[in-house]
């Protein structure tokens, strides 16, 4: 990690080193891991990387970043807008899609295509940042040609799903981006109580019947979760007593 700024009424309260600790600051306040500077292994993975890769090993990379990512805002233009091009209408090596336009008009909003794609087999892009309301699509140098088409097209369905929504055929709460992911409980249950089809919620692609993943649980409420803090571990203070004699 690199450098962390935090206002001036928060600076005595930061994280010391009773290995190496830092001026101001109390040194019993000890960091949870590594030391005060950050993480000792990520300048040399960077190094390793770029010892090993070799100028123009890096130069490659770097070229084949570049066109993937402009070959994904190719594919994806015209059904979503793209962000920050060029003079040519090109990106860098990452495209950012704007999903903003689409929740004015559907209510759809990213963290909806977020988890939509989970449903498709992908994790998804970098959400909200670093604008809110999009997507930051980042496909480096190593995706196969296969994998990035296969995004697409996971892409591309869920935008056919969207119009559904904007064009009335699909209920605007009740459709399969609001209810993703989608677990096997649910669609093997004996009750289904959804206006579109088990068919639709897990195999919105053809190519999902030869390799699915399953999520494992349903959609969480991530803003409870962040609001409403719940702690199951032991007191910070059970740690400070003596261990018994075994």
């Amino acid at each position: 990690m690199g450098p962390i700024g935090v206002g001036s009424h928060l600076a005595p309260h930061l994280p010391s080193s009773v290995v190496a600790p830092l001026q101001g600051l109390d040194a019993t306040n000890n960091v949870i891991s590594a030391t005060p500077y950050g993480s000792a292994s990520i300048l040399p993975i960077s190094w390793m990387y770029i010892a090993m890769m070799g100028p123009d090993g890096v130069t490659d990379a770097s070229r084949v970043a570049i066109v993937h990512a402009n070959y994904i805002a190719s594919r994806l233009k015209g059904h979503y807008d793209v962000l920050y091009t060029g003079k040519k209408g090109t990106v860098a090596h990452e495209c950012i899609i704007d999903i903003r336009p689409l929740k004015e008009r559907t209510g759809v909003t990213e963290e909806d295509v977020a988890k939509r794609l989970i449903d498709y087999g992908f994790h998804a892009p970098t959400m909200s940042f670093p604008v809110a309301g999009t997507l930051m699509i980042e496909p480096t140098e190593s995706e196969s040609l296969a994998e990035i088409d296969r995004f697409c097209d996971a892409m591309l369905s869920i935008r056919g799903e969207i119009r559904a929504v904007e064009e009335g055929r699909s209920d605007p709460i009740n459709n399969p981006l609001k209810n993703a992911p989608h677990t096997l409980d649910e669609v093997t249950a004996d009750q289904w109580d959804r206006p579109y089809s088990r068919e639709q919620a897990v195999w919105p692609v053809a190519s999902l019947r030869a390799d699915k993943y399953w999520a494992p649980v349903n959609r969480v409420d991530n803003v409870y979760g962040d609001r409403n803090l719940i702690c199951s571990c032991p007191s910070i203070e059970s740690y400070l007593e003596p261990a018994e004699p075994a």
